[in-house]
């Protein structure tokens, strides 16, 4: 590859599909059935690199632009997660052109009509914690595999037009039929409209005097939905034994240890007593019975 044909070109896929294209060149680049296109004004920093299993990271800045990235996009976070190539390519002969960072769009910072993105490598998931924890509540994610809840099963979620929202946080539904509370803890997604595809964590829901509903979101949504935007929700779960076992009809696949004491109970003196710990359920320290009062549990 000759210095003077040398362009680097950028194809950035969002989570929904959404496939575009940027090179530092002066004219279009076209490969693998992508157009990269220079009028974006987007361009990389110095890319870092390292060996074994150290973590890559580099940056991408470029203008907010109308038909590329637009700020709504920015805010709303569809450009959140993005996947992320960059190669290095010979201009006059694109078949040319090698691999050189593949990840995904990290923090996304706007200033002055600008963006700046930081770009992870494909090593970044070795810096998330792994391993089990042990813990009295549930550890799995609501409806993942280890949970096993069916979330498209009647009840566990609904469909409702807004009829009001406060702030991109405070939703309100002419609607009803849930028992109170039922929807913490869940997930509010927006299915139509210009916030469509946005969604949020569940803080508060209330069953409202005139049969009506209010959910709450612990933080505002970057896109407020109007009335008539159709919004779902989806059930939420406390992580609680009893909420598996009464509410989803789902204990068999508990995730936690209920069972397990609490720091209040280990850190309490013992009497032999029964006691109840921080879990809801009832202790009792055999060892500090009588002999014969012990029975192996």
């Amino acid at each position: 590859m000759s210095a003077t044909s040398f362009a680097r070109a950028w194809a950035i896929t969002r989570r929904d599909g959404v496939v575009l294209g940027f090179t530092d060149h002066d004219d279009v680049l076209e490969f693998d059935g992508i157009s990269f296109r220079p009028e974006h004004g987007m361009s990389a920093m110095a890319l870092v690199q390292g060996a074994g299993l150290s973590v890559d990271n580099t940056e991408a800045e470029g203008a907010l632009t109308d038909d590329a990235i637009t700020e709504i996009d920015v805010i709303a976070g569809r450009w959140d997660g993005a996947e992320l190539q960059m190669w290095e390519v010979d201009w006059s002969a694109v078949d040319n052109r090698r691999l050189v960072f593949r990840g995904s769009l990290g923090e996304i910072v706007r200033s002055r009509g600008a963006f700046r993105a930081e770009l992870r490598g494909l090593s970044e998931p070795l810096n998330h914690a792994r391993g089990r924890v042990y813990h009295p509540r549930c550890s799995a994610a609501l409806g993942d595999g280890k949970c096993g809840v069916d979330l498209t099963r009647e009840g566990m979620f609904v469909r409702w037009p807004v009829a009001g929202c406060a702030e991109g946080r405070l939703f309100r539904f002419d609607a009803g039929g849930f028992e109170p509370r039922w929807f913490e803890r869940g997930m509010l997604i927006v299915e139509t409209g210009a916030a469509a595809g946005l969604s949020g964590k569940i803080k508060n829901d209330r069953a409202m005097p005139d049969d009506g509903r209010e959910v709450e979101l612990w933080s505002a949504l970057a896109v407020v939905p109007v009335a008539g935007d159709v919004i779902r929700l989806v059930a939420g779960c406390d992580k609680s034994p009893r909420s598996c076992r009464f509410k989803f009809r789902n204990y068999l696949n508990f995730r936690g240890f209920p069972h397990l004491p609490g720091e209040d109970w280990l850190a309490a003196p013992q009497s032999g007593s029964r006691r109840v710990d921080n879990s809801g359920y009832e202790r009792v320290n055999i060892w500090a019975q009588a002999p014969e009062d012990r029975h192996d549990p």
